[in-house]
């Protein structure tokens, strides 16, 4: 058995053995968890941000958060409304319309408001030029939370809102149209669920529940009533 396990062709046998029983292993303790967020009518909640605080905080999610990420101003809004990356990701900004914006990003905690706005970040966009390339601009978040990008100054477009969600954590995920948010291959066992969405005044408290081996549903129902969504005027302005 020692000549053959030092054999090239036994080793590689041996080390595939092992990949495939620790893939095997981690499927035992591997479940998918399926969360919907939905307001106080029952209405599902999309973009709301779902983090999951597993019991084994070694283990973590096969899919990472993006590191960058495009926001987009069209027709007066952000697009996405929210975007979710994690912790130094670059968020590019690209004006795609013909007139100027000005963005304010700074944060959204409503227990910590900023009335100074000292803190956070501002960029002048100039608009889109018929036939030359829209002009982008890059900003690094480098801390974990809750930034409102939001237009400034400009009583025309006051009504542009938007968000980046930070998070420290690698297991959060946004919620769809339907208010779902999935974790393929969450930690079976004891688990908490904390929610964030832009409309709530407070956070609340994490949820616990049990993951199991299979798929394990959620419902979380916040106290919000679901925006409407807005459509935006076809209109042209200036923003200083």
């Amino acid at each position: 058995m020692k000549f053959l396990l030092n054999t090239p062709c036994s080793k590689l046998v041996f080390q595939l053995t092992c990949v495939v029983w620790l893939l095997t292993a981690h499927s035992v303790y591997a479940g998918t968890l399926s969360v919907q967020v939905v307001d106080k009518t029952g209405k599902p909640l999309p973009d709301a941000v779902v983090t999951l605080l597993p019991f084994d905080k070694g283990i973590k999610p096969t899919n990472v958060l993006p590191v960058k990420a495009v926001i987009a101003q069209e027709k007066m809004q952000f697009i996405p409304l929210v975007s979710l990356v994690a912790v130094g990701a670059k968020i590019t900004f690209t004006n795609n319309d013909p007139w100027n914006h000005h963005i304010r990003g700074y944060s959204a905690d409503m227990t910590q408001v900023d009335v100074g706005k000292s803190s956070g970040f501002a960029l002048l966009l100039e608009g889109k030029s018929e036939g030359k390339k829209a002009i982008s601009k890059d900003v690094t978040m480098d801390k974990a939370g809750v930034l409102g990008a939001t237009l400034l100054g400009c009583f025309i477009h006051g009504s542009m809102h938007g968000y980046i969600f930070v998070s420290d954590s690698p297991w959060a995920s946004k919620t769809n149209s339907e208010g779902w948010a999935t974790f393929a291959d969450a930690p079976v066992g004891p688990a908490y669920v904390k929610v964030w969405q832009a409309d709530q005044l407070v956070e609340p408290a994490p949820a616990p529940l049990d993951i199991s081996s299979g798929t394990t549903k959620h419902v979380i129902q916040l106290q919000v009533t679901a925006r409407r969504v807005r459509v935006a005027p076809a209109t042209s302005g200036y923003a200083y």
